[in-house]
């Protein structure tokens, strides 16, 4: 069976508010891709080399579709997902790691329909239709072909990843790193004469985690790249400092933090300086690391306000749920899972110390629907320096993004959003992700046009904004 993409999918079917989305749609369709947040390798750029093979490329690195399987019963191994002890065969449990790609695309191809109606589904349909033009339905039966012809096409010089960032018309690409990479690809990228423009994002997380095992190390690395041993709670904070200032020498024009809940309080600094002690002696709670962590929030947004680099809050996200899976495989594999979450009173203490503060931006994500309505859009609303993300990860989807529209936008209004990010680190699917938004986004405005609400003009005008515009104005790009 072939596949087709219908030209007005995700469109509502009533034939007046259709017609209004394909126009709006129709206007921002063709608009630069602005990508603030995401977490593509800035290796891949770098070193502008062929994609391995379709298996590695679309498969392993998306945890969308490695949870959809591995929630069927696929073992992670069978998808050729290396272990973390670089064992190939049964060792230390668990099963054989896949290592012929034809057999991992097989096993996705025969679970495809797994992916109808979903997000994920959406994202793949327009990857192998509109990025590597397959005209065959993915299945069990095709997966041969569709395999053969997208090798094929991955052979080629159109398909190297330079050449597909210009295809997808990216205008800005920002990766996530570490508070002490080295930003190495970084500075390849600039070196090469390419006028690609990717730039760094600033994420300390792991030198927040005081009471993790791996902190020492991730404290040794951040002294590493900041000259001197950080032997002292304010040397670690000038680490921090001088580490934003030299992402910022480097491009980044944000940093981002991702936290279990947006707790935020002052600690004396007194008590700053002795839960960093106990911390390098190894003698913290979780309790400390919560309290540790609201503390330096503070001094980011405190920073945030000297550097102007804006600050993304990623809350709710219970991570790592799975023990076997993080045990064996590591993060991003599908196991992290929605927690409920509180805004209001836990934002508080930083938006009372920073929130009036026009040099600020923090922008928030969710994962609690809930609180969409409750207290993000009221709390955006009023404070001059916060801004709603988009929708996030569970919830980047067709009815997600309508329902954050719905909720949000009659109380904070459409331009104290952030606009769209595709918050991927599947490459070629970040087309895909821009398209559904501005399909989503388009469909949302056109019914407001049709109760007469906003009148076409208005329209056009906000359809533009949620494309491109707002997320260059909030992230200052």
């Amino acid at each position: 069976m072939a596949a087709v993409l219908e030209a007005d999918r995700f469109f509502d079917p009533d034939p007046t508010v259709r017609r209004v989305a394909r126009e709006l749609y129709d206007e921002t369709r063709t608009l630069p891709i602005v990508s603030p947040h995401g977490h593509v390798d800035a290796g891949v750029l770098a070193r502008n080399e062929r994609f391995a093979e379709p298996a590695a490329l679309i498969i392993q690195p998306d945890h969308y579709i490695l949870r959809m399987l591995y929630a069927r019963g696929i073992p992670l191994e069978a998808l050729g997902v290396p272990r973390r002890d670089g064992g190939g065969g049964a060792s230390g449990g668990g099963a054989p790691v896949e290592t012929d790609p034809c057999k991992v695309w097989q096993r996705f191809a025969d679970q495809y329909y797994l992916f109808r109606g979903t997000p994920t589904g959406a994202w793949l349909d327009y990857e192998l239709h509109e990025v590597f033009g397959v005209r065959d339905r993915l299945s069990g039966e095709t997966a041969a072909r569709v395999y053969d012809e997208v090798a094929e096409k991955l052979a080629s010089p159109e398909f190297l990843p330079r050449a597909l960032f210009e295809r997808f018309n990216i205008e800005v690409l920002a990766t996530t790193d570490s508070a002490s990479d080295s930003l190495d690809h970084h500075r390849t990228i600039r070196g090469s004469g390419w006028k690609g423009r990717v730039i760094p994002c600033f994420r300390p997380d792991a030198v927040f985690r005081i009471a993790a095992p791996q902190w020492p190390a991730e404290l040794e690395a951040l002294g590493r790249e900041h000259g001197a041993p950080l032997v002292d709670y304010a040397e670690f904070v000038r680490a921090l400092e001088d580490r934003r200032t030299f992402f910022k020498s480097m491009g980044a024009t944000a940093t981002d933090h991702g936290v279990l809940e947006p707790y935020t309080t002052w600690l004396p600094p007194d008590e700053a300086e002795t839960v960093f002690q106990r911390a390098r002696q190894g003698d913290v709670t979780a309790a400390d690391e919560r309290r540790f962590t609201a503390h330096l929030l503070m001094e980011m947004a405190r920073l945030s306000v000297r550097d102007g680099l804006v600050m993304q809050l990623h809350a709710g996200a219970l991570r790592n749920h799975n023990h076997l899976v993080f045990e064996r495989f590591g993060p991003d594999r599908g196991a992290d899972i929605p927690v409920a979450t509180e805004f209001t009173r836990n934002l508080r203490p930083l938006l009372n110390a920073y929130g009036n503060d026009a040099r600020l931006t923090v922008v928030v994500f969710t994962l609690d629907e809930s609180t969409y309505s409750r207290e993000l859009a009221p709390l955006a609303g009023h404070y001059p320096s916060l801004r709603l993300g988009p929708p996030w990860w569970f919830h980047d989807s067709l009815e997600g993004m309508r329902r954050f529209r719905e909720r949000t936008t009659e109380t904070a209004g459409i331009y104290k959003t952030a606009g769209f990010n595709d918050d991927t680190r599947a490459f070629c699917s970040i087309p895909a992700r821009h398209d559904l938004a501005r399909r989503v986004d388009a469909d949302f405005l056109a019914g407001l046009v049709t109760r007469h609400v906003i009148d076409k003009s208005d329209a056009r005008r906000m359809a533009r904004a949620l494309a491109y515009e707002l997320a260059k104005e909030t992230y200052k790009l």
